[in-house]
């Protein structure tokens, strides 16, 4: 008997945000989860409207992911992944900064 695999793929984007609960499924995580991030700031929301009505970019899909594998790897909670998000930001931020001024 073989088996068969079956993948569903969503291009996200400004036209095709995700809800937080599509955002939470992706991370293997709960809503919760997802109100979590938003309160230490790993991911942002423009309004103060409930989560129901959250809507997510790719970018902080990417963050969420980001949060989700530093939590599982080396067991931080979530305001240590957001410090560490952030200095790895800044330190990207840096070094396009100095190779553009050609210093690196």
């Amino acid at each position: 008997m073989s088996m068969a695999t079956v993948s569903v793929t969503t291009a996200v984007g400004t036209s095709h945000p995700l809800a937080a609960s599509e955002l939470a499924h992706a991370c293997g995580a709960d809503t919760e989860w997802v109100v979590q991030l938003v309160e230490v700031g790993i991911v942002q929301i423009a309004a103060t409207e409930p989560p129901e009505q959250w809507r997510f970019s790719g970018a902080d899909l990417r963050c969420a992911l980001e949060a989700r594998r530093l939590e599982r790897d080396f067991g931080v909670g979530l305001d240590a992944a957001a410090l560490i998000l952030d200095l790895q930001h800044e330190v990207r931020r840096l070094k396009a900064t100095l190779h553009a001024h050609g210093l690196r």
